[in-house]
């Protein structure tokens, strides 16, 4: 008998988390989510799972996210047929995050047929519709926190508050084994693990006395400094007035969930108290939008919130949802304050307001989350001074700022205490959605901690496991779908679109078209070797 697991995502990156479990009386999944960062991890979308979907009886899901929920339909369009367990707030989000995403998809991927059309080149297809994101929701059950749910024959689940977003969870499992040994393997997945003393949510909570555990290491080699809501608004306050003092309009890039809701709370008491001016403040995405009627919705659910009228609302803060007012509001060329989605500007309005302001010296953009390898938002931050939006060079000449104060993620120290709190361990700890030096540098800790180094794994993409037997979980053989090496970086592509606006750079700084010409003929000899 045996219980087998496989890293389908998530190992080496922070994004596609997804595990496929095979045990004696069926197969399932936890988390099922989409790649994001370079384009080479992100063709792992349009490719095959490495599993069966029409086999898969049930998926399990920590939480909304898109990296944890977003090709859950195309699970469902390639034939699996079971049941999505979440919890209800989970649930709401989805109800506009899946189908977002189908509608982000359709039109990123019209936008390349249309170049491609023009290069000659054969059209693609989306991963997924929003019409495929709608079927996919009718298979979700929603299920309550710290109680068992019988998911599937020989599994049942508990749902643990994970304190990461609006109905986030921390899952653990037990599943029958067929071994008399060991009639059953205990579980827990952390999912994503939120800080202490977060706005909304309470602290996250999890079981111990479990086989194994699978933690998230986000920011393993990442501590920061303890911060309260007042400190955080008082640096958010100082970001707002100098972006504001430089006479352009700041631009916030922010995630759709979450971020934005305790953005906009932070404003309005920043307003209130004079902290920061009346100005217009633009919520230009329909995903936060809706994202933001879901949060109050479950207004009783929530932590730090007041305790009369909506905390979202106020005569100064505008919601576009439509095309049109989106593009209304280049009417502003200064004094506005304006988010919009994707956080890490891979997609969605951001890019459309990154190309207008960029290259103007009193603009502001001012990140507020991860950035991960190979989207435009980690180019950015580490100062590259022109990128390519749309296909079009963008020179960068606005001032470009981060601030680390609203991670949904436990820092270092607080996911060595998340993972300590769990042991005695019987048999081990796998880090994952993390990158390789945040891993190692958490394990290093962990160690220092009291954990066996024998007892803590740092799993690749698409390795799979044997997690029944006396001794460490066995590796089987596998076929990998990207060398480790290139899972969690930048790629050919960043490389190529690096070299492009090196090259017209060098071309531009060039005194005279000889000068030119020779750079062009070192390229040309170049390439021929």
């Amino acid at each position: 008998m045996s219980v087998n697991l496989v890293f389908c995502g998530a190992a080496g990156t922070v994004t596609g988390s997804c595990y496929w479990i095979t045990h004696p009386r069926g197969q399932f999944l936890i988390d099922c989510g989409l790649f994001q960062g370079s384009k080479t991890v992100k063709e792992l979308n349009y490719s095959a799972f490495p599993f069966d979907p029409k086999k898969i009886d049930f998926a399990l899901l920590t939480h909304a996210h898109i990296d944890h929920s977003g090709l859950l339909p195309k699970l469902v369009k390639a034939g699996f047929t079971g049941r999505i367990f979440t919890t209800d707030g989970t649930r709401d989000l989805l109800t506009y995050m899946l189908p977002d995403s189908g509608y982000i998809q359709e039109s990123e991927v019209a936008r390349l047929n249309r170049r491609n059309s023009q290069r000659g080149r054969p059209p693609v297809t989306p991963i997924y519709t929003r019409a495929d994101a709608e079927i996919c929701l009718t298979q979700i059950r929603a299920v309550d926190y710290d109680r068992w749910e019988e998911v599937g024959d020989g599994v049942r689940a508990r749902y643990w508050n994970a304190g990461h977003i609006l109905g986030s969870a921390s899952i653990e499992l037990e599943v029958a084994t067929g071994d008399t040994r060991q009639r059953l393997l205990r579980l827990l997945f952390s999912g994503d693990i939120g800080p202490d003393n977060k706005l909304f949510h309470p602290d996250p909570d999890a079981p111990e006395n479990l086989d194994y555990v699978f933690c998230e290491s986000t920011y393993g080699d990442r501590p920061r400094p303890h911060i309260t809501v007042a400190q955080r608004r008082e640096v958010l306050g100082a970001e707002v007035s100098s972006a504001l003092n430089r006479g352009g309009n700041l631009l916030i890039p922010s995630f759709a969930v979450e971020r934005t809701q305790e953005l906009l709370l932070d404003l309005t008491a920043l307003i209130q108290t004079g902290t920061i001016p009346e100005v217009p403040v633009f919520l230009d995405s329909p995903l936060a939008i809706r994202a933001t009627d879901v949060f109050t919705e479950h207004l009783e659910d929530l932590e730090d919130v007041p305790a009369d009228g909506n905390p979202f609302q106020r005569k100064n803060i505008h919601f576009t949802a439509t095309v049109e007012e989106s593009k209304a509001i280049a009417r502003f060329n200064s004094g506005a304050i304006i988010m919009a989605a994707s956080g890490m500007c891979d997609a969605g309005r951001i890019r459309h307001h990154l190309k207008r302001h960029l290259w103007r010296r009193d603009a502001t953009v001012l990140f507020v989350g991860y950035q991960a390898p190979g989207t435009l938002g980690q180019l950015l931050s580490q100062g590259k001074k022109s990128v390519r939006i749309h296909g079009e060079e963008v020179a960068v000449r606005a001032t470009i700022h981060s601030i680390d104060a609203y991670s949904a993620h436990a820092d270092q120290g607080e996911l060595i205490e998340w993972a300590t709190q769990r042991l005695p361990l019987r048999r081990g700890l796998f880090l994952t959605h993390g990158e390789d030096d945040s891993r190692a540098a958490l394990r290093d800790l962990l160690v220092e901690s009291g954990l066996s180094r024998r007892r803590i794994y740092m799993p690749q993409l698409d390795d799979a496991i044997n997690l029944i037997g006396n001794r460490a979980p066995r590796k089987q053989p596998v076929t990998r779908r990207l060398p480790p090496n290139v899972v969690g970086r930048t790629d050919w592509h960043n490389e190529y679109a690096q070299l492009v606006l090196d090259l017209q750079q060098a071309l531009y700084k060039a005194s005279d078209d000889k000068k030119r010409n020779a750079i062009l003929h070192r390229l040309r000899n170049a390439l021929k070797k």
